[in-house]
């Protein structure tokens, strides 16, 4: 089972760097090697950075908990973004690295506890959560919105999914990405966005669209209408440039035309 798997060279991983560096020895076992399980560590790196004066880290880790209790396939989805972002950026060397530093990471994750909580009918709960990871990492995902595995937010900041926004598996998005509304409508309102797209810095996919599956979308990009599955698109409005059939650019991560 991955989850497990990747916790015990998680676990590998903290020995050694306290043998690198002991001055962050107490780091490495309060956040990882006392912890449990996977689901403990990730849990405590949650509510570490989503303490508030009014909602402490002691509360927030019992909510994620609760999470990954209730679903499972909450904590097994945070094990394979871990693994999503250990193969796609080559900063990554490690597998801790996500899970102690990235707010990339920690965002998703904290989105999924979220999404858990408004699919349980506790809204309230999912919009403060919301509020805090917004404040805490400058990432805006709306609770409600719809996100699948193998999800990677590089850099993250200014990225940006509405509440009817849908995405699919292994999708690489870069900073400020933006999943909005044309600003006129309501329900259904927000994009659709395939498996293994990848979304270049600054674009923004606006409206109840379809982009898909293996589409890449250029840095900067404006889209406004559906994208075929393995386009690659770009400009404002965005055109098509180029169709790669036979690569994943959410994998390869290639920001080439």
């Amino acid at each position: 089972m991955i989850i497990d798997e990747i916790w015990q060279i998680i676990r590998e991983e903290a020995r050694m760097m306290i043998t690198k560096e002991p001055m962050l020895g107490s780091y490495f076992l309060q956040g990882i090697l006392n912890q449990k399980s996977f689901q403990d560590a990730l849990g405590f790196q949650i509510a570490s950075r989503l303490d508030s004066p009014v909602m402490p880290a002691v509360v927030i880790r019992e909510i994620c908990s609760e999470a990954y209790a209730g679903d499972p396939a909450i904590a097994e989805s945070g094990a394979i973004d871990l693994k999503a972002v250990k193969d796609r950026d080559p900063a990554v060397v490690y597998y801790s690295t996500p899970l102690l530093y990235l707010k990339g990471y920690h965002a998703i994750q904290s989105y999924r506890v979220a999404h858990w909580l408004w699919e349980n009918g506790r809204s309230e709960m999912a919009y403060f959560l919301q509020n805090l990871i917004s404040v805490k990492f400058a990432v805006d995902i709306h609770p409600a919105a719809k996100i699948g595995r193998g999800i990677m937010f590089d850099h993250a900041t200014g990225v940006v999914i509405g509440e009817t926004a849908v995405v699919g598996d292994n999708v690489s998005f870069l900073h400020n990405v933006t999943l909005g509304g044309t600003g006129h409508e309501k329900g259904d309102r927000h994009p659709k966005v395939g498996s293994g797209v990848l979304l270049g810095a600054g674009a923004s996919i606006l409206g109840n669209i379809t982009i898909g599956d293996c589409a890449k979308i250029g840095a900067g990009s404006v889209v406004v209408k559906p994208v075929e599955p393995c386009a690659t698109v770009v400009g404002v409005p965005a055109r098509v440039v180029n169709r790669c059939p036979d690569r994943i650019p959410a994998l390869d991560m290639d920001q080439e035309i």
